[in-house]
């Protein structure tokens, strides 16, 4: 069994950077959110590990957090029309929830081997 590399002693930590949570070295996605059927390096079977809706539960109430935090704010500091609520909101929840979506889903999958919540077998 191939162990975790030293850069990524954390399976978790190697998952959320889109590597194999058991070597570190092989890619975790073949797309954007797809994750490989194995670890091109160590064998590891990625089939098995489904994130399912978790990771966009998490994106959900974390980004929702930060926008209302921040258009509230703005709406007290500023008092700007509503367009222009319109106008900045809708790309900034597109651009965290997007960038959020891929760290998310490797750390659940990082979890998910870390804590044998699936066969470790290949």
């Amino acid at each position: 069994m191939a162990e975790t590399s030293p850069e990524t002693s954390s399976p978790i930590l190697a998952a959320i950077i889109g590597r194999c949570p058991r070597c570190g070295r092989g890619q975790l996605f073949s797309g954007y959110l797809k994750v490989h059927d194995s670890c091109a390096v160590c064998g590891l079977r990625l089939d098995h590990h489904d994130a399912a809706d978790g990771p966009a539960v998490f994106i959900i109430l974390i980004v929702g957090f930060i926008v209302a935090g921040a258009a509230l704010w703005l709406e007290l500091a500023l008092m700007p029309p509503v367009w222009v609520h319109m106008v900045i909101w809708p790309p900034v929840i597109t651009a965290l929830s997007v960038g959020a979506l891929r760290p998310f889903k490797g750390a659940f999958v990082g979890a998910q081997y870390k804590y044998r919540a699936v066969d470790r077998e290949q």
